[in-house]
């Protein structure tokens, strides 16, 4: 038996409005009649819908009647999709990720946010697991969702929702830990090509000398990302450079280890740059969008991010032309991003803005 399924599409005027663009020219104001004095029956039985008559004809609240009607309704923003509450479910569609956990940070209501560094075309996704998602090791063993952490190495399936934020985000419905991995965050101290990879060594001061205390060897599964996942280039790391490295956790005696994923860091912002973004982002929020905000000012996520970050929606042509002359001149800009109530419906919002002018550029795409 074939799941039920109704799919009212919205109008190019509804969806203008719920996004906020300008509709001159498709909004058409209508005028009707409650009649309260009309009641509506379903299967017999009266229900607390009335109509409303507009040019003799009856409407009634789609979400009422859907109800009334034994259907489930969901909105993503471009249609409205009512599903029959007795029909059979539907196997739900998954996305595939195979990468790093970069952090583990539990939430609330006992599960944990895991920000992975991984491959598809979400190469750095935001994933949520909790007692609903499958957590196994390697060798098929049950872990407490909890029990994550940062420098596993995952393969988790997502959705099939997933939120159009930047990072994107979802809800991991299985996660199977492959390996676990021991992670160095330093300076490069020296870097070279060598036994058909790269080689890089890790220093420490002593006696006031630095002296090379790790290497660590890359191979052809190694990868080699930016923060947000891209892929980077070998001959962007030199001394100096700070990198993230994950590897092991096999050490030989001579503190040589194979790399699984190096990512080429960025100097961080300061707490009082963080401050100072996050109070001018507060300004930029839209006035419509500040009632459904649940981030407080004081706590909402910042990062620094390139201007040609997929999902970057430019707010207007003045400032489409400003996030080129910024990607021109090798810029960044500032995103700061805030957890609203419409997150499970259209995602959450973020707020990005041209560090130097402190104006506006866009938005990330919400779904």
């Amino acid at each position: 038996m074939k799941k039920q399924k109704w799919i009212i599409l919205a109008t190019a005027a509804g969806l203008l409005a719920t996004t906020g663009a300008s509709a001159a020219g498709l909004i058409e104001k209508v005028s009707g009649q409650l009649r309260g004095d009309i009641s509506v029956s379903v299967n017999g039985e009266k229900t607390q819908l009335h109509p409303v008559y507009i040019d003799g004809k009856a409407y009634i609240p789609v979400r009422d009647a859907a109800e009334a009607f034994g259907y489930g309704i969901s909105w993503n923003q471009k249609q409205l999709d009512l599903t029959s509450k007795n029909a059979p479910a539907e196997e739900a569609e998954y996305a595939m990720t195979s990468g790093v956990v970069a952090s583990a940070t539990a939430n609330a209501d006992g599960g944990v946010r895991l920000e992975v560094l991984g491959t598809g075309p979400n190469a750095w996704i935001i994933l949520t697991a909790d007692a609903k998602s499958v957590v196994t090791g390697a060798d098929g063993k049950k872990i407490a969702a909890g029990d994550l952490k940062a420098g596993m190495h995952i393969i988790a399936e997502y959705g099939p929702a997933i939120a159009m934020s930047y990072p994107g985000q979802s809800h991991a419905a299985s996660v199977t830990v492959t390996a676990e991995r021991l992670v160095k965050e330093n300076a490069v101290y020296s870097v070279e090509k060598a036994d058909g990879g790269w080689r890089i060594q890790f220093s420490e001061l002593k006696d006031g000398v630095d002296t090379p205390v790790l290497t660590l060897q890359s191979g052809k599964e190694t990868r080699l990302v930016d923060k947000e996942g891209r892929s980077a280039d070998w001959t962007q790391i030199k001394p100096g450079t700070p990198v993230r490295a994950y590897y092991g956790p096999t050490i030989t005696e001579g503190q040589v280890a194979a790399l699984d994923t190096v990512v080429v860091l960025e100097q961080q912002p300061t707490a009082e740059q963080i401050a100072a973004y996050r109070e001018i982002a507060w300004k930029l929020v839209p006035a419509e969008q500040l009632p459904h905000l649940l981030t407080k000012k004081e706590e909402a996520q910042v990062a620094v991010i390139e201007p040609d970050s997929a999902g970057l929606m430019a707010a207007d042509e003045a400032a489409k032309k400003r996030v080129e002359e910024i990607k021109a001149a090798g810029g960044k800009l500032i995103a700061v991003n805030y957890s609203t109530d419409q997150d499970a419906l259209i995602g959450p919002l973020t707020i990005v803005f041209d560090p130097e002018t402190e104006k506006l550029v866009g938005y990330f795409v919400r779904r």
